[in-house]
């Protein structure tokens, strides 16, 4: 049976990591768990790290964090639909908003739930997903300071996320100075600029931060070591927090290319096959888990001399070649997910997730 490892000393290796880089410099920060979707067995391990602030994209994911740790502060991190907004009051301390109607709706709803709500509201920057454009952000602060029951903590920006425009100095500079001009202009004052992510953190290590990016969330660097600007891993961090384990249920030596007349697979592609491989064969082993569980392109065999041909809905085929390392019915298979496979293996409740 196929089942995901979390690794807890190599998790709490990665949070040591980060939590020494950002009280160094400074930094508020908060963990974004919306890759563990909700499930409580990782969520309580992220809990007893110790932080004190969890950002997610589902509120469903939110709520089982106020179940399971009341005092953390819950932060919606993108802009809320109309009718999710009752619960966005009623599980998320702060949200992240680039629509002047859904605040207003906020406030409302914060009224009406006798609760105070804390907004950041997020400035486009370039790459092109949420964001208030950067000329009309006076005209869109005047409408939201006098909000009952809202108040705004911060500003920030997504970067690389949509169209893997990276974050630079300037970039980072610019939105400091929008909070600048923004507390002169309304003699307010903004906590926080939320400018960096997981991608920013080289930025952070190489001392070319503007000093006035002072809160961080991260996701992708805890649970990877991500380094998304060489696409390797931060020195000094770990990549092995989570480990995909399936097992082998057929294993027999076939042909190397399909009998017959060929047509489109459950995917709706024609595979392709080198035509060198006619006539030839090798052990092929079938895993328990499929594309409904995790795209097999988001998955890496830890063995090198595995070789993922292809996956139907249900199941996994393997090249092996020569089966060199004698693998059996029984036997697991193990792999190093991304962040995308993790993600896919987490929404999927036919695999089992464990902690080591």
């Amino acid at each position: 049976m196929a089942f995901l490892e979390l690794h807890r000393k190599r998790l709490r290796h990665n949070h040591r990591f980060l939590k020494e880089l950002f009280e160094k410099q400074g930094m508020d920060w908060g963990i974004v768990t919306k890759l563990l979707c909700g499930n409580e067995t990782y969520l309580k391990e992220v809990i007893d790290l110790g932080e004190k602030e969890l950002h997610d994209t589902r509120i469903s994911n939110l709520k089982a964090i106020k179940r399971l740790a009341p005092e953390v502060q819950t932060v919606y991190i993108k802009p809320p639909a109309k009718r999710a907004i009752p619960n966005v009051v009623r599980y998320a301390d702060v949200s992240f908003n680039s629509d002047l109607t859904t605040i207003r709706q906020l406030s409302e709803e914060a009224v009406r739930q006798d609760r105070h709500h804390k907004v950041i509201i997020m400035v486009e920057m370039g790459d092109l997903r949420e964001g208030v454009m950067g000329d009309e952000l006076i005209e869109f602060y005047a409408g939201v300071f006098e909000l009952p029951h809202i108040s705004i903590i911060g500003l920030g920006t997504n970067l690389n996320c949509l169209n893997g425009i990276m974050p630079t100095q300037d970039k980072l500079i610019q939105l400091c100075l929008y909070k600048q001009l923004i507390e002169s202009r309304f003699n307010k004052h903004i906590p926080w600029v939320t400018g960096g992510t997981t991608v920013t953190i080289p930025l952070l290590l190489k001392k070319q931060l503007p000093k006035g990016v002072n809160h961080f969330r991260v996701g992708e660097a805890l649970f990877f070591g991500k380094d998304l600007f060489t696409n390797g891993t931060i020195k000094g961090m770990r990549n092995d927090v989570f480990r995909l384990h399936a097992e082998v249920i057929e294993l027999s030596e076939k042909p190397m290319v399909p009998i017959g007349e060929q047509g489109l697979n459950v995917s709706g592609e024609t595979p392709e096959y080198d035509e060198k491989d006619i006539g030839r064969t090798a052990f092929r082993a079938i895993l328990d888990i499929g594309l409904l569980d995790v795209d097999p392109a988001h998955i890496t065999p830890l063995d090198e001399r595995v070789k993922i041909i292809e996956a139907s809905s249900d199941m996994l085929v393997l090249d092996l070649d020569d089966n060199p390392a004698g693998y059996k019915v029984g036997d697991l298979v193990s792999f190093a997910p991304d962040y995308m496979g993790t993600l896919g293996v987490m929404n999927s409740r036919y695999i089992d997730k464990v902690v080591r």
